[in-house]
């Protein structure tokens, strides 16, 4: 993939960090949440994967896709806060999109999920990309309890005034394997056992809680990372459910309104600080991540951001002109949201509560209701909701002075509401008065048992606001899935689309939430999420072993703080043709994980999984994100669970793991799933509802489109099928604990004889340390260059990731696509040597592995995650040696995979984003597939042979680049490097140094620079995207010149100031990152520009972007324009794009505007510094000959290098982008009922076919960030 926008001169090679993450994959709720008190980060646990769907090479590089799973304000491209990653489908993770989107990927992507609690429990628990991933989590306790003698007691710790409990508790090595569950504590009293699950979780012990005079909650954690910066949320507990009828979308206009209209906020904008907001169905929610202090003055900046929050949330200024240009604006998002993926959305949630408001309150509005209001009609929505006391205010962040910080928010809200007021009677708790109003069923403790609670009595109480507010949120009635609830079962809803490319079936269940309070809930949790990971194993194993009839099936139970609900959901997604035997052997593995249960050894191994990762987590408390921990917090107090810290929750986990018995897992799972497998029995409950969606038409081989028919008759019979089919227990499997036996590799050392050799042929030393970075350069007698890093920042946690030089460009035109789908092939098959996929994905959940394998334009790139608790390197290292020397290619895996990429081709002509992006790349591109997906013919000229050797000849030594960082020793990762990758064959480039097809743009001027695609649809619906070429990373061009040398060239020319000033110019000047460093900074201007220009000023769209993709092998790059429209707008908004592209000499860079853009880029770099895959994107190509300018000065001075360019540097790049008429490239797309119908110029014809969509009820409903 080429690295794309500003902060790309950052990482030699982007692989997103989420690529295969199941656990954002429905957008609503994390895929793996259980109810469980502990922030999310879960460490994935798995073998090699690649995505579940392939990403779309048109697609890549657009740079993110951004998707529609929720309305935030709409910030700036490069501004855009990096959280929106974990709550959208996020979107993808690269550094180099820091802090675009709310989901946050590289940033910190490992530490996402805390393990011990999560809110959800999920099908994508265990042999996905982050089997144990939750969004919401509970920290466990500083008392923790274990056994001695016939007593439970807490464990000791140290507490000092302001620290966690850190008792430190792990199993002794190998303990789960020798216990028996069954028998545990024979002579423990019952009442005794009870006692303890009965009492109450610890809560968070830095976590302050706090409530005004006026009903303002407020919460404040102090948290260093990162470092001198802190979150500030404010979050109104109104939404899109307090909407009446004429006020659909009334809500979402309110944000747009107050955060854009806010004077206060702007001023922010020269600090460093970036702000946004988003609204949902409960609440409406405005966040500023800001600086502690200015840079210059270091000057306190809370009180300038809490007086920006107070103005935005309580002082908006409805001028007319706003509320016209921000109904512009939302009406654009409208139209950009309505993909066919949300609409599936919208259908899956007006069925599952077809009973309430959630049905019909879709965040985003109506738009025949949004072109009428007034400012007088949003107004008096706003004086109803948005007050004090319908408000909580978090602060999260590096906070040294409580007191200091409760003192400025009083000093800024504390006034606010206080007139003509009367009170409500006092109650225990100031916080807990407003427990009812925010959870259902939260008992009268919520919160009070943090002894930083600061509470207000009732005197202070005298004025509260008395306005309208519900007990309840959302205040809404549901129809529960319980036994004897109801007794009529609704029949199969069918939604039929044009735009759908295959089948799926969601079956709901809905319960109330069960809020984590006591050790009893939490055991409950574990007991859920180890037997749904089981489900989910088989059913993963099941699929990638053989040609199941789905493409995947999916099982996730997870709480909705939005929904107010606890929901449990089967998705199963296949291939039309195959939809009857997909729903049958879906319901077959979920009646037998019901009936025979999860075996001793899969209790075993996943209880053991779970505490280990949960160790790994509670070990890396001082390393979480602001952010995560914040939107943890909010997420648990909505949903009424206690709050604890990492470490708490690692400890209360051990706590309540000793009491877990395999009867008691098998019965409370059971529980879970009856709903499918004793569907239609008197005793179980019925299904909230069951959703089939469809395409209209599917391709059959050989015939071509035809009508998809199914009815709701035919559905129930193929569940009923898989109730009546015969099914046996699951056998058990022989788990490998390790690949390589000790007296194999003695062997291998002894055969291979494995040595370190000096870098480079101009040095003599065998290592290459440097202090100043702690990078540390070797080679290996096999030719195999390895870099790593020795970092404290992720404890006891690594990442390796190999680097193979060639990827898709090394494809010949008779073997297009054999990369791409050779790769595919190597994780579809998942074995090494003698052992099986199974053997190998639970090699990895013992280990606590993670591995990914994905192909580029460039490069083949294999990452793993790991811990170093019970030698769980050296089993990464294993694997990476098994998968260079023993991969086993296996045809059904080359099987599926072609299938894959054929479906996903016939797929492109149904998205208007990726068919308008694939014509665009293949006439900029001069049809060179490399650079798009393979078409059908050449898939079908692909053996196995040939795409394995088309992977395999470049996994040769002096092609490979091993880069590895983490918390181990010297002795501990040269002793693996060594042993494992030393023990690899010697071999040479030979046979991949052949020169690459010659990649060229098309030649200018064309007939193709202007295109269009039309689309039929029912919505109306425009996108469009300008392209155009660039240099890539090095200052290489496609034509073969060498552009720093006409940068020395022109140094005297443009060279001003004093001589340190000269000095440093010239310097960059001379730098093999100068265009790496210069072309990010300008993405950055014209980003700012565009969405100034063409969103704010002239409202032709809601979503406008600039991204930047500098290849680093190969001698090139592009730059894209993403834009977002109506039919009415689109053209219009393309020429305003062009216009900013091309106005940069006429309007001039100010200096305001380089300040501003280098702040963000170093702002990144300083936020990412931290994160162990961020140091591997630093490390990559630093020793690959592919790479010759890259060397160790590129990581040293990258933060010199950004504040030495000046505004002559950025004109220099600027001068390389090829923004004239001739080479620019632009496609529009045009989706309608009558799109296309008043143009004579015909559809490209494609073929179609079934492909894969990603449907869930996800965030697709929520509001898109409003900046």
């Amino acid at each position: 993939m080429a690295t794309s926008s500003s902060s790309s001169v950052m990482a030699g090679i982007q692989v997103p960090q989420s690529r295969w993450d199941s656990s954002v994959s429905k957008g609503l709720r994390s895929m793996i949440r259980v109810n469980i008190p502990v922030p999310t980060a879960s460490f994935a646990l798995t073998r090699f994967q690649s995505p579940s769907v392939p990403a779309a090479a048109a697609a890549r590089w657009l740079g993110d896709v951004r998707d529609m799973n929720s309305i935030e304000l709409y910030q700036i491209r490069n501004n855009i806060s990096d959280r929106k990653l974990k709550i959208m489908k996020k979107r993808t993770s690269d550094a180099s999109k820091a802090w675009k989107g709310r989901v946050s990927v590289s940033r910190s992507q490992q530490l996402k999920t805390w393990v011990p609690c999560c809110s959800s429990l999920s099908g994508s628990c265990c042999g996905k990309t982050t089997p144990f991933r939750q969004k919401s989590c509970f920290p466990l306790s500083a008392h923790t309890f274990k056994t001695h003698g016939n007593h439970i007691r807490p464990l000791c710790a140290t507490v000092g005034p302001d620290e966690p409990h850190a008792a430190s508790i792990a199993l002794p090595d190998g303990l789960l394997e020798k216990q028996d569950f069954d028998s545990l504590y024979p002579q423990l009293q019952r009442a005794e056992l009870e006692g303890f699950l009965s009492t109450e979780l610890p809560s968070h012990p830095k976590l302050h809680r706090g409530q005004l005079k006026n009903g303002l909650r407020y919460l404040i954690l102090p948290n260093k990372v990162p470092a001198n910066r802190f979150e500030a949320h404010m979050e109104v507990h109104v939404g899109s459910i307090d909407e009446e009828d004429d006020e659909q979308g009334i809500a979402h206009m309110i944000e747009h309104v107050a955060f854009l209209g806010s004077k206060k906020r702007e001023k922010l904008l020269g600090t460093g600080a970036r702000s946004n907001a988003y609204t949902d169905f409960h609440h409406t929610v405005f966040h500023i991540h800001s600086p502690t202090y200015t840079k210059d003055a270091g000057e306190d900046l809370l009180p300038l951001v809490l007086d920006a929050l107070n103005e935005i949330a309580f002082h908006p200024k409805f001028l007319s002109s706003r509320v016209e240009k921000e109904r512009r604006a939302i009406l654009s998002e409208l139209q950009m949201m309505n993909t066919i993926e949300y609409r599936v959305d919208c259908q899956l949630l007006q069925h599952l509560h077809s009973e309430n408001k959630l049905s019909k309150r879709f965040p985003i509005g109506l738009e025949e209701q949004i072109k009428k209001w007034d400012a007088d009609k949003i107004r008096k929505f706003h004086e109803r909701w948005y007050f004090p006391a319908n408000a909580t205010l978090y602060i999260v962040g590096d906070i040294n002075n409580i007191s200091k910080t409760i003192n400025q928010i009083e000093t800024v809200f504390e006034q606010i509401g206080l007139e003509n007021e009367t009170a409500p009677p006092p109650t225990s708790s100031a916080f807990g008065a407003m427990a009812n109003f925010l959870v259902p069923k939260l008992s009268a403790g919520f919160a009070g048992s943090s002894s930083h609670e600061r509470s207000s009595n009732a005197a202070d109480q005298s004025k509260i606001l008395k306005k309208e507010r519900h007990a309840v949120r959302p205040p809404i009635k549901h129809n529960w899935s319980l036994p004897g609830h109801k007794t009529d079962i609704k029949p199969p809803q069918i939604f039929q689309h044009e735009l759908l490319q295959n089948f799926s079936i969601n079956m709901f269940c809905k319960i109330p939430v069960t809020n984590v309070r006591t050790f009893r809930d939490l055991r409950n949790v574990l007991m859920k999420r180890i037997f749904l990971s089981a489900l989910h194993f088989r059913i993963n194993s099941r699929y990638k072993s053989s040609n199941p009839p789905f493409t995947s099936v999916e099982l996730d139970h997870s709480d909705s703080g939005r929904e107010g609900c606890t929901v449990t959901t089967l998705t199963v997604t296949a291939e039309p043709k195959n939809w009857q035997d997909a729903i049958k052997v879906a319901v077959q593995e979920v009646r037998r994980l019901k009936e025979f249960g999860v075996t001793k050894g899969e209790l075993t191994r996943y209880m053991d999984a779970l505490l280990k990762d949960s160790e790994h987590l509670a070990a890396m408390i001082d390393n979480v994100s602001s952010v995560d921990n914040l939107d943890f917090i909010m997420e648990s107090d909505a949903l009424g669970h206690i709050v604890m810290d990492q470490t708490q929750g690692h400890e209360c986990l051990i706590a309540v793991a000793g009491t877990v018995t395999l009867e008691e897992v098998n019965s409370i799972g059971a529980q879970v799933l009856e709903f499918i497998s004793d569907v239609g029995k008197p005793t179980a409950p019925l299904p909230a509802a069951v959703v089939v969606c469809v395409p209209k038409k599917v391709h059959v081989d050989g015939i071509g489109e035809t009508e998809f028919k199914i009815t709701s008759t035919e559905i129930t019979s193929a569940i009923k099928s898989g109730l009546i089919e015969p099914i046996e227990a699951e056998p058990e499997l022989e788990v490998p604990k390790e690949l390589i036996s000790p007296q194999l590799l003695q062997e291998l050392r002894m055969q291979r004889r494995p040595s370190f050799i000096p870098p480079s042929p101009e040095i003599s030393v065998t290592k290459l340390q440097d202090k100043e970075t702690g990078i540390t350069q070797l080679r290996l007698s096999n030719g195999i260059p390895v870099n790593y890093k020795i970092s404290k920042n992720e404890a006891r946690g690594g990442v390796m990731r190999l680097i193979v030089g060639g990827g898709r460009a090394a494809e010949s035109s008779d073997s297009n696509g054999a990369v791409v789908v050779g790769v595919r092939t190597l994780s579809e098959g998942g074995r090494v040597g003698n052992f099986s996929r199974e053997q190998v994905e639970l090699f990895c959940v013992n280990h606590m592995i993670n591995c990914s394998l994905e192909s580029t334009e460039e490069f083949i790139a294999m990452e793993f995650r790991f811990t170093l608790r019970d030698n769980g390197m050296r089993a990464a290292f294993q694997l990476l040696h098994m998968v260079l020397e023993h991969s086993v290619w296996v045809e059904d895996a080359f099987d599926r995979a072609r299938q894959l990429y054929l479906s996903y081709y016939r797929s492109i002509p149904k998205s208007l984003e990726r068919s308008t992006a694939h014509k665009l790349m293949l006439a900029m591109m001069n049809d060179d597939e490399r650079f798009v997906e393979p078409t059908p013919k050449s898939l079908q000229n692909l053996t196995l042979k040939s795409v394995k050797d088309a992977v395999m000849n470049q996994f040769v030594g002096d092609n490979m680049e091993v880069s590895i960082v983490g918390d181990f020793s010297e002795e501990e990762i040269e002793s693996c490097i060594l042993d494992y990758l030393g023990t690899v064959r010697a071999s040479r480039n030979s046979e991949s140094e052949n020169e690459l097809s010659p990649i060229l743009f098309r030649p200018s001027p064309s007939d193709l620079q202007f295109q269009q695609v039309f689309l039929k649809d029912t919505d109306e619906r425009a996108c469009a995207y300008i392209a155009g070429p660039a240099p890539n990373r090095w200052g290489f061009t496609i034509d073969g010149k060498d552009l720093l040398e006409s940068v020395a060239d022109a140094q005297l020319h443009y060279e001003e100031g004093n001589d340190v000033q000269k000095d440093l110019q010239r310097k960059l000047r001379s730098h093999p990152l100068f265009y790496g460093i210069t072309m990010g900074l300008l993405a950055e201007v014209i980003n700012s520009r565009l969405f100034t220009t063409v969103r704010d000023s002239l409202g032709l769209t809601y979503d406008v972007s600039f991204e930047l993709n500098l290849f680093d092998r190969l001698k090139l790059g592009w730059y894209v324009v993403s834009v977002t429209s109506t039919p009415s707008k689109v053209y219009k908004a393309v020429d305003a794009c062009k216009n900013v592209l091309r106005g940069l000499h006429t309007n001039k860079i100010s200096p305001r505007e380089l300040e501003r853009a280098k702040r963000t880029l170093l702002m990144r770099h300083e936020a990412e510094i931290k994160s162990n895959a961020y140091w591997l994107g630093l490390l990559a190509h630093l020793q690959a000959a592919s790479v010759p300018r890259k060397d160790i000065s590129c990581i040293k001075e990258l933060t010199y290098l950004y504040e030495a360019a000046s505004i002559e540097d950025i004109y220099l790049a600027y001068d390389q982008l090829k923004v004239d008429e001739d080479s620019l490239y632009s496609c529009i797309g045009i989706a309608g009922a009558n799109a296309g119908d008043d143009t004579t110029e015909g559809e490209e014809s494609s073929e179609s076919f079934q492909g894969v969509i990603p449907v869930g009820r996800g965030l697709s409903t929520m509001t898109r960030p409003t900046t």
